[in-house]
Protein backbone atom coordinates (compact mmCIF):
# COMPACT_ATOMS: atom_id res chain seq x y z
CA UNK A 1 0.00 0.00 0.00
CA UNK A 2 2.36 2.67 -1.20
CA UNK A 3 1.30 6.25 -1.63
CA UNK A 4 0.86 7.64 -5.10
CA UNK A 5 3.76 9.86 -6.11
CA UNK A 6 1.60 12.96 -6.50
CA UNK A 7 0.00 12.48 -3.07
CA UNK A 8 3.40 12.06 -1.46
CA UNK A 9 4.76 15.10 -3.30
CA UNK A 10 1.82 17.17 -2.05
CA UNK A 11 2.34 16.04 1.54
CA UNK A 12 6.02 16.95 1.35
CA UNK A 13 5.14 20.37 -0.07
CA UNK A 14 2.61 21.00 2.71
CA UNK A 15 4.77 19.98 5.67
CA UNK A 16 8.33 20.81 4.66
CA UNK A 17 10.41 23.12 6.83
CA UNK A 18 12.57 24.57 4.06
CA UNK A 19 12.66 24.48 0.25
CA UNK A 20 14.53 21.19 -0.27
CA UNK A 21 13.17 19.40 2.78
CA UNK A 22 12.08 15.79 2.42
CA UNK A 23 13.28 14.22 5.66
CA UNK A 24 12.27 16.47 8.54
CA UNK A 25 10.18 14.82 11.26
CA UNK A 26 7.13 16.78 10.14
CA UNK A 27 7.31 15.41 6.60
CA UNK A 28 7.98 11.87 7.79
CA UNK A 29 5.06 11.95 10.25
CA UNK A 30 2.72 13.37 7.59
CA UNK A 31 3.63 10.61 5.11
CA UNK A 32 3.33 7.91 7.78
CA UNK A 33 -0.03 9.30 8.89
CA UNK A 34 -1.40 9.12 5.36
CA UNK A 35 -0.19 5.53 4.97
CA UNK A 36 -1.78 4.64 8.32
CA UNK A 37 -5.08 6.16 7.16
CA UNK A 38 -4.99 4.12 3.95
CA UNK A 39 -4.26 0.90 5.81
CA UNK A 40 -7.01 1.59 8.32
CA UNK A 41 -9.49 1.92 5.45
CA UNK A 42 -8.13 -1.30 3.95
CA UNK A 43 -8.87 -3.22 7.16
CA UNK A 44 -12.52 -2.22 7.11
CA UNK A 45 -13.05 -4.61 4.21
CA UNK A 46 -10.14 -7.05 4.77
CA UNK A 47 -10.45 -8.01 8.41
CA UNK A 48 -8.24 -11.09 8.22
CA UNK A 49 -5.21 -9.48 6.58
CA UNK A 50 -2.86 -10.05 9.50
CA UNK A 51 0.34 -9.50 7.54
CA UNK A 52 -0.65 -5.98 6.65
CA UNK A 53 -1.85 -5.41 10.20
CA UNK A 54 1.65 -6.19 11.43
CA UNK A 55 2.99 -3.60 9.00
CA UNK A 56 0.45 -1.10 10.28
CA UNK A 57 1.67 -1.61 13.83
CA UNK A 58 5.24 -0.99 12.68
CA UNK A 59 4.18 2.26 10.97
CA UNK A 60 2.35 3.42 14.09
CA UNK A 61 5.42 2.66 16.23
CA UNK A 62 7.71 4.56 13.84
CA UNK A 63 5.38 7.56 13.84
CA UNK A 64 5.23 7.47 17.64
CA UNK A 65 9.05 7.53 17.89
CA UNK A 66 9.24 10.49 15.49
CA UNK A 67 6.59 12.37 17.43
CA UNK A 68 8.39 11.68 20.71
CA UNK A 69 11.62 13.00 19.19
CA UNK A 70 9.90 16.14 17.94
CA UNK A 71 8.18 16.71 21.29
CA UNK A 72 11.49 16.39 23.11
CA UNK A 73 13.46 18.70 20.81
CA UNK A 74 10.88 21.27 19.71
CA UNK A 75 7.51 21.22 21.56
CA UNK A 76 6.08 24.09 19.51
CA UNK A 77 6.60 22.30 16.19
CA UNK A 78 5.15 19.15 17.78
CA UNK A 79 1.95 20.95 18.84
CA UNK A 80 1.52 22.54 15.41
CA UNK A 81 2.01 19.20 13.68
CA UNK A 82 -0.46 17.19 15.73
CA UNK A 83 -3.05 19.95 15.34
CA UNK A 84 -2.64 20.13 11.58
CA UNK A 85 -2.75 16.33 11.17
CA UNK A 86 -5.57 15.85 13.66
CA UNK A 87 -3.63 13.31 15.69
CA UNK A 88 -4.95 12.85 19.19
CA UNK A 89 -2.66 13.37 22.18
Amino acid sequence: MALAADVKRQLIADYRVHKNDTGSPEVQVAVLSRRIQLLTEHFKSHKKDHGSRRGLLALVARRRRLLDYLKRHNPERYKNLIQSLGIRR
